[in-house]
């Protein structure tokens, strides 16, 4: 009995241990300083050197297209990799455990967008009316929908693993909502948009926008694994070559950040303030979404390594999608692509003490079945 008890003691301490031992990777860890920095050297580009931000900005697929060819390509170069982590056979496995992810739909689809836009109207429109115009207003409104209306596809791989979440239902979370945003996420943002911010959403820039960055890159990521794995292996896949992209998304993410910052600076320089007031309804979203998610996985009986990935997936948003679309719709140097832009910045600090409550709170839930 001794020996058993010390056993397990011995089994949970080192549990612990391991757990100490998880941590982001340096650039990750420091994202947000990251982040800041780029948007200090942005603006100084783009009133430093206007002439050049102004023919980087006219870079465009088509006139009038307002898909920036550069931020494109750098968005492509982040968000490929990520699809390259889908797995759809994992799907076929959820049906033993579907609870949790009923839970993560329903709050991201039914709940989360729809609930970005009653804090957007109550915000923009009422608390800070006194220091933004009706126009920034509908502006901002429009970006943090687009924000809310994009569930994370790949920075919550990082959050799950962190709050000790089970891989596995993390990667059917991602798939399950990628396949959904094919098909809700333009009419959803079109319909949203319109309504509450009273801006004209052309259908045809957001379609574009999801071929452009939702189809054709997961069509090319599951297309790279499938022959990837098949000639090296998964292991070799997923150990050895996918750690290689992370520093190449993150220096294309920060290189996007850097040119949209840039063609941002009128708009920093002289709205400074509005920064600080996006980031306020933005971080009341994060911590609402995770709490219901949170609470609904405890009501249900949910096991915590289920529930931890979907109170994360359901808090953070795939912000380079948002970034790219509100960039297509509106410009680069819209409001609503500082909107965006602000959910990146505040996306690190936020969603690591999210990581932080779900860990102090796994007793909460029942132990997994064995």
């Amino acid at each position: 009995m001794e020996h058993t008890a010390s056993l397990e003691l011995e089994q949970d301490t080192n549990l612990k241990v391991a757990r100490v031992k998880k941590k982001l990777r340096f650039f990750e860890r420091y994202l947000s300083l990251w982040v800041a920095v780029c948007m200090i050297a942005g603006v100084l580009l783009g009133k430093l050197f206007p002439g050049l931000t102004s023919s980087l900005r006219g870079l465009e697929f088509g006139k009038g297209s307002q898909i920036n060819l550069p931020i494109a390509v750098l968005i492509w170069v982040m968000i490929i990799p990520m699809m390259m982590k889908v797995d759809f056979a994992s799907i076929l496995g959820i049906r033993k455990r579907p609870r949790g992810l009923f839970i993560t739909l329903f709050v991201n689809w039914m709940v989360k967008p729809f609930s970005m836009v009653l804090y957007g109207w109550i915000f923009f429109r009422f608390v800070f009316s006194a220091w933004i115009t009706p126009a920034d207003a509908n502006q901002y409104i429009a970006g943090t929908i687009i924000l809310a209306a994009a569930p994370c596809t790949a920075m919550v791989f990082v959050w799950s693993y962190l709050a000790d979440g089970d891989p596995a239902y993390t990667l059917v979370q991602v798939s399950v909502n990628d396949l959904i945003m094919l098909a809700l996420f333009a009419p959803l943002v079109r319909f949203l948009v319109s309504g509450a911010a009273s801006l004209q959403v052309p259908f045809k820039v957001l379609l574009y926008s999801v071929l452009a960055f939702i189809a054709i890159p997961l069509v090319q990521g599951i297309a790279l694994r499938s022959w990837l794995v098949g000639r090296r292996g998964k292991s070799w896949f997923e150990q050895t070559l996918l750690p290689k992209f992370a520093p190449v998304t993150m220096a294309a993410l920060l290189a996007t950040l850097l040119l949209i910052f840039s063609f941002q600076a009128d708009n920093i320089t002289g709205k400074f303030l509005n920064v600080i007031l996006i980031a306020i309804p933005i971080t009341i979203q994060v911590y609402f979404n995770s709490t219901l998610t949170y609470s609904l996985m405890r009501l249900f009986n949910v096991e915590y390594a289920v529930a931890a990935p979907g109170a994360l997936i359901g808090a953070s948003n795939f912000f380079e999608l948002a970034v790219a679309t509100a960039i297509a719709l509106f410009g680069p140097g819209s409001g609503a692509a500082l909107a965006t832009v602000v959910g990146v910045l505040i996306e690190v600090p936020v969603m690591l003490s999210v990581t932080s409550v779900l860990n102090r709170t796994r007793h909460w839930f029942p132990a997994p079945a064995r």
